[in-house]
């Protein structure tokens, strides 16, 4: 059945915020199969939010055994499935990790490599990402191709995407991404890593490979390129990052720059800084991207060589906006901007230790604290489509914050370990509903389903 109101709602008789009485939210069960029902972190909802898009994956690592895509349907609670994996093993390819693009019927999700067996199996490096349209399931797109031999090819990697965000226009895509060149270069030459870093990709033209054997190297229907600067060896104390990942586009169009114009494209990401005293701290910086990501620096190939990762295109700046002593921290989360582009999101330690929402402009300063609560957050958060509101899990609870009054408010009663609220807390795009996941535990076994939140 469609609704099926959790144990415990009942005893939830209303919220108290600053003397007033609030409404009741409805939290609903949407799903009931003996199978993963697992969210990403953003961007569930097709654009009509008539559908919502996730992965069977039952445990959050399970990325390279889980086979398939699925779709469920909001007005009737129906689900079908969108994409399955062939030759599915537990090696591989897998497929998860979906989003919806914002303004069309097409979802995106990273695909393992589809010749994955026990001597290669699905990996970091070993991944791609696929489209497929609501209106022809079962029909991938390879989006980023992949050539590891040279000569390699502008716009082609060499390497495995993964955490795919659409910008807000659905005409860019960022990722983050390991390089399978570099990570066999590490295996004889003690001096390289494979190193994290971010990417995006563009539909300014496909990408054609000369080895293509649609195995471990194929062509790309969109242009790949990587966008922030790593170094296995960065300067103490500088703001030379190792490791970038877990990224955001900043506002819808963009934001405003200190200087008074706008910056129509930009992300903000978390790169990982040496102090002077050694130790690795998390910070926040922002890559300011040209509208044409196709142009080299001279010297530096977009598509790297046997020896060197990929290179930035001409026109991306690369800054750090927060400078901090203990940096980020907290579970894993993807930054996260407001809609007009003013404040990234992220999540770090108050004074007392409590893990909090912070934000910053993405043009640096002052760092302001969003979230005042007695209990840390322990997932990841999104801020409402208006701009006026986060959401996010703590206590066990879903919570969100008045972002104009810092005042919180708990929708949902605190759960038991088992049964709290896991991975994401995604508002609808018109932001009348909140979905998440918990784990529920049946005769058939213990699984996790979908939850939503309505009349809140």
């Amino acid at each position: 059945m469609l609704h099926h109101l959790t144990p415990g709602w009942l005893a939830f008789l209303g919220l108290l915020l600053a003397g007033e009485q609030q409404p009741m939210p409805i939290e609903t069960q949407l799903t009931f199969d003996a199978k993963g029902h697992t969210l990403n972190n953003n961007q569930v909802f097709s654009p009509d939010d008539r559908w919502m898009v996730y992965d069977t994956r039952n445990i959050d690592t399970g990325l390279g055994q889980t086979s398939s895509i699925e779709l469920f349907d909001v007005r009737t609670g129906k689900t079908s499935l969108l994409y399955r994996t062939t030759n599915q093993t537990e090696y591989g390819p897998g497929a998860g990790a979906v989003t919806f693009s914002p303004t069309e019927a097409k979802v995106l999700f990273l695909h393992g490599l589809r010749n994955a067996d026990a001597r290669y199996p699905y990996a970091m490096s070993r991944r791609t990402g696929v489209l497929v349209d609501v209106r022809q399931p079962q029909k991938p797109h390879f989006l980023d191709g992949r050539c590891l031999n040279p000569p390699f090819v502008p716009g082609a990697l060499r390497g495995g995407t993964h955490a795919h965000q659409w910008s807000d226009d659905g005409q860019r895509i960022s990722f983050t991404y390991n390089d399978e060149v570099m990570e066999r270069l590490s295996q004889t030459n003690p001096t390289v890593k494979d190193l994290r870093t971010v990417g995006v990709l563009s539909p300014a033209h496909p990408v054609k490979v000369h080895d293509s054997n649609d195995a471990d190297c194929f062509d790309g229907e969109w242009f790949a390129t990587i966008i922030t600067q790593v170094t296995e060896r960065p300067t103490l104390g500088s703001d030379e990052i190792e490791r970038a990942f877990d990224e955001t586009w900043i506002g819808r169009t963009g934001y405003r720059k200190a200087d008074g114009s706008w910056q129509k494209r930009a992300i903000a990401f978390q790169g990982n800084v040496r102090n002077r005293a050694n130790q690795i701290v998390t910070e926040v910086f922002v890559a300011d991207l040209p509208e044409d990501l196709t142009r080299a620096k001279p010297g530096q190939p977009l598509e790297g060589t046997a020896t060197t990762r990929p290179n930035p295109p001409a026109g991306v700046t690369q800054r750090r906006i927060t400078f901090t002593e203990q940096g980020v921290e907290g579970p894993r989360h993807w930054l996260r901007s407001l809609p007009d582009g003013s404040l990234i999101g992220f999540l770090a330690k108050d004074a007392t230790g409590v893990v909090q929402i912070f934000g910053v402009s993405p043009n640096g300063g002052p760092i302001r604290q969003l979230t005042h609560q007695p209990f840390s957050i322990q997932t990841t958060f999104n801020f409402s489509p208006d701009g006026k509101q986060v959401a996010y899990t703590a206590d066990n609870s879903i919570f969100v914050t008045d972002l104009a009054n810092g005042n919180y408010r708990r929708l949902t009663p605190r759960s038991a370990d088992e049964q709290r609220p896991i991975n994401a807390v995604v508002w609808s795009n018109k932001g009348d509903k909140i979905v998440y996941n918990r784990y529920v535990s049946t005769a058939a076994g213990r699984y996790i389903q979908l939850f939503q939140l309505t009349g809140f």
